[in-house]
Formats: C-alpha cells, sequence, structure tokens
C-alpha cells in the first residue's frame, strides 16, 4: 500500500493564530508517523478572492488546487469568526472546487469560547455535499485556554489532536489503499 501525501491548510492571517499551532502539531504527528506532509498557510501564501473568473489562474490557487488534488487527506485548521470557520478556508475551498472531490477531511478549530462547537457544519456540510468529500467524525476543538505562548499547553486537546490523526490515517488509508 502506497502511502500519499497529507495536505495541512493554516487559514488564519493572523500573525500569533492559535488555529495555526494546531496545524503544526498535525503536521508534527503526521511526520512521526513517516506521512508526506504539506503544509499550505494562507497567511504567507496569499490567494485572491474568489470572483468566479480569473482568480482560478493565479498561481497560488494553482499551486494550493494542485495540492489539494494529489492530497490522501486534508486537515483544516481554521480560527472561529461570528460562530463559523473564517472567510479565508471558505475562499480557497470556492478557489479550488472540484480538486476537494472524493478527499477525506479533518477539521481543527481554535475559538474564544464554548459557544462555537458546531461552527464548522457549514463548511462540512458543503464539502460532504458539493465534493462528496469523507469528513472525519472526530474535530479538534480548542479554546484559549488550551494554549501558552506558540504551544498547546492541554493534555487533552494534544490527545484529541492524536486521536484524529489516528482516525484520519485509518480512513485515508483504507480509502486509498
Amino acid at each position: 500500500m502506497s502511502q500519499g501525501m497529507h495536505l495541512v491548510i493554516s487559514s488564519s492571517l493572523h500573525p500569533t493564530s492559535r488555529s495555526r499551532i494546531l496545524a503544526r502539531s498535525v503536521a508534527e504527528r503526521l511526520r512521526a508517523q513517516n506521512r508526506e506532509v504539506e503544509v499550505f498557510d494562507l497567511s504567507q501564501r496569499t490567494l485572491p478572492p474568489c470572483d468566479g473568473a480569473s482568480a482560478y489562474g493565479h498561481e497560488e490557487v494553482i499551486a494550493l488546487s494542485q495540492l489539494v488534488s494529489s492530497a490522501e487527506a486534508i486537515y483544516i485548521a481554521s480560527p472561529v469568526y461570528n460562530y463559523d470557520v473564517n472567510a479565508a478556508i471558505k475562499n480557497a475551498v470556492e478557489l479550488t472546487g472540484k480538486a476537494w472531490t472524493g478527499k477525506t477531511v479533518a477539521m481543527l478549530l481554535a475559538a474564544g469560547g464554548q459557544g462555537s462547537y458546531m461552527s464548522v457544519m457549514g463548511l462540512a456540510n458543503s464539502l460532504m455535499l458539493d465534493f462528496r468529500c469523507l469528513i472525519v467524525p472526530r474535530f479538534v476543538y480548542a479554546t484559549g485556554e488550551s494554549f501558552e505562548g506558540d504551544s498547546l499547553a492541554d493534555e487533552e486537546i494534544a490527545r484529541r489532536v492524536d486521536l484524529l490523526v489516528e482516525e484520519s490515517l485509518k480512513l485515508s488509508d483504507a480509502l486509498n489503499a
């Protein structure tokens, strides 16, 4: 069985993002499992707004589309704003569209409080219905007290990241066997 590339998309545009810490944590765990990992950080690689026309030809859109298309599994790390994932990840999905078809997708969220736990469901539903993605039925949801500086400081959240990676690998390995 060949093991393909795992794509981690860090969608926060904030310079000291907590969701980026989650993205880094997933990438580290995947590398520890000897998996090929690509990280696409939207704070470092600027995508144009989706205009339904010329934006699709932008070099970063093409690069992300190719990564999404070739990924065995995709891990999305997003902040929560106004009870939803951030606009940057929604824009990235709009720009790369059909490249998501049939992908295994796992989600990690960093939020300000406990009230936004279901905030990822709009994106999850869109990926399932529009592109037939298999959404890993375990999300990581972390709030501010789970972090210290630029590190994950909560053992329970770290355990959940471990479980998310473990379950995502089981699913993506089975689907891509």
